[in-house]
């Protein structure tokens, strides 16, 4: 075996989607992955759950092909660092076991319970407006009245699973869990505890509990895990973690973070401003500045990152390359009896060539994103995909491409928030995240949002290189600021002069479009 001249870290992915486990050096040099899905238990009345031991063994399996792959020698491995999605919610008990399935980020069930703190005798945009500017003030946002936070979740299984919350030692996200089960500590970062909703976050070095929204969020205090910086070493590995996926004793756990810090990580966009785009499950447009800042109109803020004394601007859209999972899963190859082939050949690839094909506008098709419920720039969680303009001269081609510019069209509408939030024109943007390994789609964004859009290199592994980023500089090997410098661009796309006024026009209808739908949809979806 080859040595290597760096330390590695054993970087852990776990989204939506599934699990995926690498091995990246200090510098960000993927050494291997492994992926295994994880499944995803849609509920009625808006629920949505995923089984915390499905994560769990996900994560050992990868990392045990990994490991046993024998790329690196097990003793240039120094730490492990999880990524994740958030929003998650997974009441343990004292001994770390979960009680029930993980309530997830696009689960609405808790929508109802949260009006208990949310509403008052007077109520401004669905808040009172005392407690409403005492969260902007403290934390620099507000619970999501759509019910996706996990300020409804827990308070969703106090109503609703009053056993469970009775046992619940700790409320976990998705990041915590992972960690409790890697060190056997029960701990948050200032990113994942966020949207509990009950942090003082006006110091992002130093985040701490807010005693009066804690009082206000309906939930005991002994329920919430200690904070700690994203780059805090937690401890080392279980032993017989270690054992089972043969690696050293000694091996450093480092806390991490939730997919959108770890990304802006990643991307390789650290300095102040600088803005990437992430296209996955769901997508968002985020960006490093120096001041905590909230505009609740449009629902975006600038929230405590990996980076001290730093906030990372997000803007969340719902469901982005989960457009293109329905058109594949439900449409194009749903298992019925239309469908004759044993195996899906590589759908994604094929729509990559087919909308190369289709002319820019799709022959006038519109497709409007927001499958389950949208969070910016508008929150509606009664809003609900659609195609229209649709006639008898229009293909299947034409709706392929329609996603694609759908999901570009949100994402504009978003930009132009984000953009006054800054307070400057966004020139350009990183794009990373599994949507940007498709040229046509990067080519899509750049001439639907007017700005260069920049392909990282190896795009679909930012999280975990972002992961890798955090636990190389807790541990010592850089300074976050390196990042840019190891973070390669593989391609620039620039906007299309041909395409502007087109897709000015298109932009124009598809906002319209909302306003004249969302009162429909609020009656066929109470």
């Amino acid at each position: 075996m080859k040595r290597h001249a760096e330390p590695y870290i054993l970087a852990v992915d776990l989204g939506t989607s599934g699990c995926k486990t690498a091995l990246v050096s200090v510098t960000g040099v993927f050494a291997g992955w492994e992926f295994q899905e994880v499944p995803l238990h849609v509920l009625p009345g808006g629920g949505a759950e995923q089984d915390p031991e499905d994560w769990w063994n996900a994560f050992l399996t990868t990392a045990g092909k990994l490991m046993h792959k024998k790329l690196v020698p097990v003793e240039d491995i120094v730490g492990v660092c999880c990524s994740t999605q958030g929003e998650g919610t997974v009441p343990v008990d004292r001994d770390g076991k979960e009680l029930m399935n993980c309530v997830l980020w696009m689960d609405m069930r808790g929508a109802k319970y949260l009006e208990q703190i949310t509403r008052g005798p007077v109520n401004v945009a669905g808040y009172d407006p005392i407690r409403l500017l005492r969260w902007v003030k403290l934390t620099g946002g507000a619970p999501s009245l759509s019910g996706k936070d996990p300020s409804a979740h827990m308070l969703f299984i106090r109503d609703v699973f009053p056993d469970v919350y009775a046992k619940t030692f700790k409320f976990l996200n998705v990041p915590d869990y992972m960690n409790m089960r890697l060190c056997g500590r029960f701990a948050a970062t200032p990113d994942s505890i966020l949207t509990s909703w009950v942090t003082d976050n006006r110091n992002s070095a130093h985040v701490v509990y807010s005693p009066a929204l804690i009082r206000n969020s309906g939930i005991d205090a002994d329920k919430f895990p200690e904070i700690v910086p994203c780059d805090s070493v937690l401890g080392e590995l279980k032993p017989d973690v270690a054992r089972e996926l043969g690696l050293k004793p000694g091996v450093r756990v480092v806390a991490g973070s939730i997919d959108t810090t770890s990304a802006a990580i990643g991307s390789g966009a650290v300095r102040d401003y600088e803005g990437h785009l992430y296209i996955g499950t769901s997508s968002w447009i985020a960006a490093h500045v120096p001041f905590m800042k909230t505009d609740v109109v449009n629902s975006l803020a600038s929230v405590p990152c990996a980076i001290p004394g730093k906030y990372l601007m997000t803007i969340l859209q719902t469901t982005a390359g989960g457009n293109l999972t329905f058109l594949r899963d439900k449409i194009l190859y749903h298992k019925d009896k239309l469908l004759r082939e044993e195996q899906a050949p590589d759908v994604y690839e094929i729509m990559d060539h087919i909308a190369e094909q289709v002319p820019a506008g799709s022959n006038g098709v519109i497709y409007t994103p927001w499958i389950y419920g949208e969070r910016s720039p508008i929150e509606d969680r009664h809003v609900r995909a659609s195609i229209f303009n649709l006639s008898l001269e229009n293909s299947r081609e034409d709706i392929i491409r329609a996603f694609l510019e759908g999901v570009a069209l949100n994402t504009r509408w978003m930009l132009g928030p984000g953009e006054k939030f800054l307070g400057r024109k966004v020139t350009s943007l990183n794009i990373v995240g599994g949507g940007a390994k498709s040229n046509i789609w990067c080519q899509i964004f750049a001439d639907v949002l007017n700005v260069a859009i920049r392909q990282v290199a190896d795009p679909i592994e930012v999280n975990a290189r972002g992961a890798a980023f955090i636990a190389a500089e807790a541990l010592g090997y850089m300074k976050f600021e390196d990042a840019a410098r190891y973070t390669a661009i593989s391609r620039e796309y620039t906007p299309l002069p041909e395409h502007r006024a087109l897709y000015d026009k298109t932009f124009k209808e598809f906002v319209e479009y909302y306003h004249q739908t969302k009162d429909l949809y609020r009656e066929m979806n109470p």
